[in-house]
């Protein structure tokens, strides 16, 4: 018997992609979840954490964007209502400006609207219900990346929210993994090997040892091993600063090739090392960058100087849910009543009340499912009047300021009035496509018998497969023994041997927003079956929900890339792009070139602080 996958899949992301035709009545879904007509407060069970099926950029957060892409437009006569600021966007940057807003006006009135469901942006939660446990896993931003380089302000904040960073080191137990030896493993796929194989054991085992069990060639066994076991410098005689100079415009995988001498085999074992990282393949990964990364590259640590981008902070700063409980804290300092409890701990099971987001006759509001489709200035230049719509309605509201804390790239079709420099800058930021699909399994007892805790597979839909983060926080515990249910999270980016550059993510984006929920289940299922198989998972069996979440507009564009160009401070296309425009400013992570919590709450610093507030 089959087992039913939970999920439920609105529109299956088949109807409409970008550059499509789509009609002027759109299917907006939790239409049902509105209290009275006219009135935008949810009603008491709304709850979209729960929530299965497509999620991310769901269906019916993005059509609308993208009919304005296209030339919609929505007139509206009447000005509904009036704020001191509107933040269009509800992502951490966009609760962060509320937040420094209100620091100085703590009853100024705040309106925040978003596009999708539910407050967070890209740090979203996905909850799943297993018997009466419940597991969480995140849909989108991971972790607190390094806070021992977080500004002053942004370092507050966290403070201010109840964030005590030291917890972090009892709450994420570290060893749990390994200390049950289980450690790294490669699925190696039959096109570019001699057979399908799950080999586990790579940087436990000797290098001789896994290369033995590899499905390789006698060449590329032997080369494997020399570029892993080799102390050599591969460009003698060249100074570290004609290294960099050269190695910062050669792609690893031409590392490898030229410089290693090593078989196309080996270049394959790696050349979706980093996807999930840099989200483009070794091809197009400076050399340079990959001294930045923690994870087992071979052949550059004795011809570059080792250097680390992540500090001497270890990377255990995370919540169950990732950064959704950084905006579930914002929630509760700008609305208290809407998230129950006072600590860290106690906000990781605390069941958000949305129906106290958005009430008549409060001072800030978090307005959810609504796409802000125009922002001018007006009245002289002494206000802004801002067009959104909710449930198939166009409004229209005025605020003294406005923060666009949404995608630079769409901030050119909201303000059309800006100076075209200014939207040209704006628009250089290709937002990076990609799919956190979150696997709920009734156990985790194959991963433990094959000794592994993440599974990296060379080809493939899914990049990886890897075990929940071991967090315990509050009265949420990580899954104690292997025979308990377990999140999984696998990766997918897009990827083109014929297309390069930024082009690559437009094309990603379409391919995303038109793949079915069960093209994406089928994937998952293949995937754990082939790595899994052996050791007696069963995906019908096992696999008891699949949340997919998709981000066509993923990672901020981070201009470290192959092909990315040096720009002096004042000529970067993103600082160009976030320059005030009258009463509108611009707070996100793409302001500051950073898919990261830093870059979001820094830009929204300098949006309130420096520039609204100054």
């Amino acid at each position: 018997m089959k087992k039913d996958i939970t999920r439920r899949d609105f529109l299956n992301g088949t109807q409409i992609a970008i550059g499509a035709t789509v009609g002027a009545s759109l299917l907006t879904p939790w239409t049902e979840a509105f209290g009275a007509p006219n009135s935008f407060t949810l009603n008491n069970d709304y709850y979209p954490p729960a929530k299965t099926g497509l999620r991310g950029s769901h269906d019916g957060s993005w059509e609308n964007m993208h009919m304005r892409v296209m030339g919609e437009d929505w007139n509206v006569d009447k000005v509904e209502a009036e704020y001191d600021l509107v933040i269009v966007g509800g992502g951490i940057s966009g609760l962060s400006s509320a937040y420094f807003y209100r620091q100085k006006h703590p009853d100024a009135k705040i309106l925040i609207l978003d596009n999708h469901d539910d407050f967070g942006g890209h740090a979203k939660r996905n909850e799943f219900k297993h018997g009466d446990d419940i597991r969480i896993g995140y849909g989108g931003t991971e972790a607190i990346d390094t806070p021992s380089s977080y500004p002053p302000e942004a370092l507050n904040l966290l403070k201010d929210i109840g964030i005590q960073l030291e917890k972090f080191y009892d709450a994420f137990e570290q060893d749990l993994y390994s200390k049950r030896g289980m450690g790294f493993s490669i699925v190696f796929d039959d096109k570019n090997f001699t057979e399908t194989k799950h080999v586990t054991g790579y940087g436990e085992k000797s290098w001789e040892d896994f290369a033995a069990e590899a499905p390789l060639t006698d060449k590329a066994r032997a080369d494997f091993i020399r570029v892993q076991t080799d102390e050599v410098d591969y460009m003698p005689g060249v100074s570290t600063e004609e290294k960099f100079k050269t190695l910062r415009k050669t792609g690893y995988s031409s590392f490898l090739r030229d410089y290693c001498k090593v078989d196309e085999q080996v270049i394959d074992i790696y050349q979706h090392w980093g996807m999930s990282f840099w989200c483009v393949d070794m091809e197009e990964v400076p050399t340079t960058s990959v001294q930045y990364y923690d994870g087992g590259i071979p052949g550059v640590d004795h011809t570059l100087p080792r250097r680390t981008g992540r500090g001497d902070d270890p990377y255990i700063f995370h919540f169950p849910d990732g950064n959704a409980s950084v905006a579930r804290l914002l929630v509760r300092k700008l609305i208290p009543e809407a998230m129950p409890g006072t600590t860290m701990e106690d906000v990781v099971m605390a069941k958000a009340d949305y129906s106290k987001l958005d009430e008549k006759n409060k001072n800030i509001n978090i307005r959810l499912n609504s796409t802000v489709v125009h922002v001018v200035n007006t009245d002289n230049g002494n206000n802004v009047d801002v067009t959104y719509v909710n449930n198939d309605e166009a409004h229209k509201i005025r605020a003294k300021k406005c923060v666009m804390a949404c995608y630079n790239s769409a901030i050119p079709y909201l303000c059309p009035e800006m100076p075209e420099a200014q939207k040209e800058g704006l628009a250089f930021n290709v937002k990076i496509p990609l799919v956190y699909t979150k696997v709920l399994i009734s156990n985790w007892q194959a991963f433990d018998k094959l000794k592994t805790s993440f599974v990296y597979f060379t080809g493939g839909f899914y990049k990886q497969a890897e075990l929940a983060y071991p967090v315990s926080l509050g009265d949420y515990h990580r899954s104690q023994t292997p025979d308990e249910p377990m999140v999984v999270h696998m990766c997918h980016v897009p990827l083109f041997k014929d297309i390069k550059g930024p082009e690559q993510w437009r094309e990603g984006r379409r391919q995303i927003l038109t793949t079915t929920f069960e093209e994406f289940e089928g994937h998952v299922k293949d995937q754990l079956n082939q790595a899994l198989g052996e050791a007696g998972f069963d995906a019908d069996r096992d696999i008891e929900a699949i949340t997919v979440n998709r981000w066509p507009h993923g990672y901020s564009y981070s201009n470290g890339l192959l092909w990315g160009e040096n720009f002096a401070e004042e000529d970067k296309p993103w600082v160009i792009g976030r320059q005030p425009f009258g009463n509108i400013h611009v707070a996100n992570s793409d302001a500051g070139a950073g898919a990261n919590t830093k870059s979001a709450i820094k830009e929204a610093y300098r949006a309130v602080v420096k520039e609204i507030l100054a």
